[in-house]
């Protein structure tokens, strides 16, 4: 990163508004850099050594945003379609012009964990097929889900192309009966991500995915405060835990 930045770039990265209502915050004297009243939004400044304020709070700067995100269903992981609502429209103004993108898909009417970046290396990474990061998912499946799908899956499963997966875990939580028939509760584990993979795994072995929910990825748990299509920025704890996976150091489990 550049030593010399311009204050209103600076605020901008740090989530603090458009530039247009940064110029006017400024106008107001609501900034300061270095305990003096700042005049020029576009003024130079250190990121890693000017102490700059707004409203009296130290603005914390990033190079890069990343959030955690609810998706609800019926929104494709993308950041523009023509015909679809994508992801991104579910950002803010301001956090949006950050250009985020989803490390990953969720298909349309899958709902859950998605992580949204503007770090295409980490995203680069923790996307990589070497380094098996779990991603865990909550299903209702119609159909009796039993031990001969856990082996299955502990297996791996033929897909439809002929593909054969990874192992994956299955646990079963529950199988109720309806009026329909049988309907299982299950958490799945995959360390890859094909093409409507668990919908297809449990498609070879006769049975539907009726709602599917990532809830983990790596160590990346799903924030239970977050309604769906609600999103926020990642804790310090929770970007040490990525980059360590991102650097192969995070321990599968």
């Amino acid at each position: 990163m550049a030593r010399g930045m311009r204050l209103d770039k600076l605020l901008a990265h740090a989530g603090r508004g458009t530039r247009s209502e940064i110029k006017r915050a400024v106008r107001l004297g609501r900034v300061e850099v270095n305990g003096q009243t700042a005049r020029d939004p576009g003024m130079t400044v250190d990121p890693a050594a000017d102490e700059v304020r707004w409203d009296g709070e130290p603005v914390r700067y990033r190079e890069h945003v990343y959030f955690m995100l609810n998706k609800p269903p019926g929104v494709v992981s993308a950041t523009e379609d023509r015909r679809e609502r994508t992801v991104a429209d579910l950002l803010r103004p301001e956090d949006r012009s950050r250009n985020p993108f989803p490390v990953g898909r969720l298909d349309k009417d899958t709902e859950g964990l998605l992580l949204l970046t503007s770090d295409g290396r980490l995203a680069h990474e923790l996307l990589s097929p070497k380094k098996h990061v779990d991603k865990v998912y909550e299903a209702l499946v119609a159909g009796a889900v039993g031990d001969a799908d856990v082996r299955a899956f502990a297996a791996g499963v033929t897909l439809d192309d002929g593909y054969r997966t990874m192992p994956a875990e299955l646990v079963v939580r529950s199988v109720e009966e309806k009026d329909d028939g049988p309907l299982s509760s299950v958490v799945v584990t995959i360390r890859e991500g094909k093409f409507h993979q668990i919908k297809r795994m449990f498609g070879a072995l006769g049975k539907r995915v009726v709602r599917l929910r990532r809830v983990a990825m790596g160590p990346l748990r799903l924030d239970p405060d977050l309604a769906p299509g609600e999103y926020r920025e990642l804790t310090e704890k929770e970007m040490e835990a990525l980059a360590a996976a991102a650097a192969g150091a995070w321990s599968e489990g």
